[in-house]
């Protein structure tokens, strides 16, 4: 048996590498290494930051920068997402392996090591099979909502660091309460360090590049030295702790981290422990791959490029299996180093290969040099970075625009902040199914009339128009199915119980682009009560796919009027209205 040949167009639709890789040249080269080496310069103290976050020991947020963004690079579609570790995944994954209860850090690590298998394992199969259409489910005011609740939460659990007090709790009612029962605690020279590094770092967000600029350097040079921001609060509290001794003064430091080359890690084969993982897997697979692929479509736009969802899938998954193998934590694009990487002149995925050498690098050489770094200069690295997420202006824009999606969003943000982040997204999800299912459950219809001099229908509520009192025409505006097909059956049975003479009721299609089983039965029910009644159904402007069905079933054959090409041909050959005829 011969074995199907593969072409290399589907060598290159799964390998993106082939594709890039052909046209890459020094100029290329150029501008993946200068972008790379600002990536970096941001993600190692980002990397430190978020593997805190996550309860992990800080050097697993090292390990997760680097195997993942060379598979990212291979796999992923996109020329400028910058894949590693995140804010809202790290409070993701430290909520979801916080309540296994382990005790041991090895278990802790272990346990995370197992969730980005799981997620990576998951994304990868939604890509293979084509189901990246699964995240469409989530709207955007949900996740607009759901990242602010995440940022305000994951600021306010960072201030144990900068008090250097101990707090805990998942949900923002037992983080305050913690922190309000040890606020006594508080040591003042690591509250002075993270105030201060907060101060400094929101300045360097904003005034460091102008004010070097206004010194003179190149643009180039001046952003790269604006994103070295965080590195150089690293380096100065990190002296400042070693040569003031400020260890032995209450000042909680990053302690040892590990030196040299990611270690070979496998997951956790316990299949209690990934039943317990499983639903927190899922969860921070779709928000990752939501959170990415907006980012990455968004920078591709910018340069006429595109991006392959699907493909999407597989990048990030095997991103997350990388991980998984060298020690790391789920991971995904992030926003602000996605942009920095833009801006930088990132041209191919390659810059994150060359991104990954500089982390790998970090990691065989600079991590003897941060033993004393204090854990507040972290936490401020954090809060500064994640408050960018925070934008309750939805709120109001949803208020705004509409009463049902402001309620959806409101409910995510409480229950995110109040009971926690998985209970937060979960519940993002189920509103936005079911704010989906509301909307389309109860459809708009408008009873239309002829436009005078036209041969256009509009609502006779909103417009001068011509009518026949023996017809009645509905615009159904959404598809028929489960969900709305006894709304329909209701509207129309509610319609016609007038003491107008009506003849013929006429359902307009032109908004229809599915009608399922459920809806096929409404519409047989319509037809056989409206018969009863001596009134014909008619339907008018079906389109072509939602006909192929209709003539696959006896619908047709016992409805009891007429199908027509268009709303105009069926009022003129019904109507016996003589301004009707005369209208055009």
């Amino acid at each position: 048996m011969k074995l199907p040949r593969l072409s290399r167009a589907a060598f290159e639709r799964h390998l993106p590498i082939l594709t890039w890789s052909r046209s890459y040249t020094r100029d290329t080269l150029t501008s993946d290494v200068v972008a790379a080496v600002i990536v970096t310069i941001m993600l190692i103290p980002q990397s430190l930051a978020y593997a805190l976050l996550a309860g992990l020991p800080p050097e697993m947020g090292l390990y997760a920068s680097i195997l993942p963004l060379v598979a990212y690079a291979i796999f992923g579609t996109s020329r400028a997402l910058a894949v590693g570790p995140v804010a809202v995944v790290s409070l993701m994954t430290a909520a979801a392996v916080g309540n296994l209860g382990l005790q041991s850090p090895a278990e802790y690590a272990a346990a995370a090591i197992t969730l980005a298998f799981i997620s990576g394992v998951m994304l990868t199969l939604m890509g293979v099979l084509r189901l990246g259409f699964l995240a469409n489910f989530l709207s955007h005011p949900v996740i607009a909502g759901f990242i602010t609740a995440s940022g305000v939460l994951i600021a306010t659990s960072q201030l144990k660091h900068i008090f250097g007090i101990s707090a805990h709790g998942h949900a923002l009612p037992e983080i305050i309460s913690s922190l309000m029962a040890s606020q006594h605690l508080t040591n003042p020279i690591t509250l002075f360090i993270g105030l201060s590094t907060v101060a400094f770092l929101f300045w360097v967000r904003k005034g460091l590049k102008p004010l070097l600029l206004g010194l003179g350097l190149k643009p180039r040079l001046a952003d790269i030295l604006a994103k070295a921001g965080p590195v150089g609060a690293v380096a100065v509290t990190t002296l400042a702790v070693w040569i003031f001794d400020l260890e032995n003064k209450g000042v909680a430091i990053v302690g040892e981290v590990p030196m040299g080359l990611p270690p070979l890690t496998a997951p956790s084969l316990n299949p209690e422990l990934w039943g317990q993982l499983f639903m927190s897997a899922v969860l921070i697979s779709i928000i990752g791959f939501v959170e990415s692929v907006s980012v990455a479509q968004t920078l591709a736009a910018k340069k006429r490029q595109r991006i392959t969802p699907d493909q999407e899938l597989v990048g990030l998954g095997t991103s997350n299996i990388a991980a998984a193998m060298t020690g790391g934590y789920p991971v995904t694009g992030g926003f602000a180093r996605s942009v920095v990487n833009f801006d930088a002149g990132a041209e191919t995925p390659a810059a994150g290969a060359f991104t990954a050498i500089g982390i790998l690098l970090a990691a065989l050489l600079l991590t003897p040099l941060l033993y004393f770094l204090p854990k507040a200069t972290l936490a401020a690295t954090i809060i500064v970075a994640v408050l960018s997420l925070v934008d309750f202006s939805i709120l109001k824009r949803a208020w705004g625009y509409s009463v049902v999606d402001f309620a959806a969003v409101a409910a995510t943000i409480v229950l995110t902040l109040g009971v926690g982040v998985e209970m937060g997204v979960s519940a993002g999800v189920v509103l936005s199914v079911g704010l989906f299912l509301y909307k389309t459950s109860r459809p708009h219809v408008a009873e239309v009339g002829l436009v005078p001099g036209t041969q256009h229908f509009r609502n006779i509520l909103r417009h001068e128009v011509l009518t026949d009192p023996f017809i009645v025409s509905l615009r159904i505006d959404e598809s028929l199915y489960f969900a709305n097909a006894r709304y329909l059956e209701d509207y129309v049975y509610n319609r016609i119980a007038c003491d107008e003479p009506i003849r013929h009721v006429i359902l307009m299609c032109s908004a229809v682009n599915e009608i399922d089983m459920s809806a096929l039965e409404s519409l047989e029910a319509i037809n056989t009560r409206l018969q009863d009644l001596g009134i014909s159904l008619h339907l008018s402007e079906v389109k072509g796919p939602v006909m192929d069905r209709l003539k696959r079933s006896h619908f047709l054959d016992e409805l009891s009027g007429q199908v027509f090409l268009s709303q105009y041909d069926a009022m003129r050959s019904l109507s016996n209205s003589p301004h009707i005829d005369r209208a055009n």
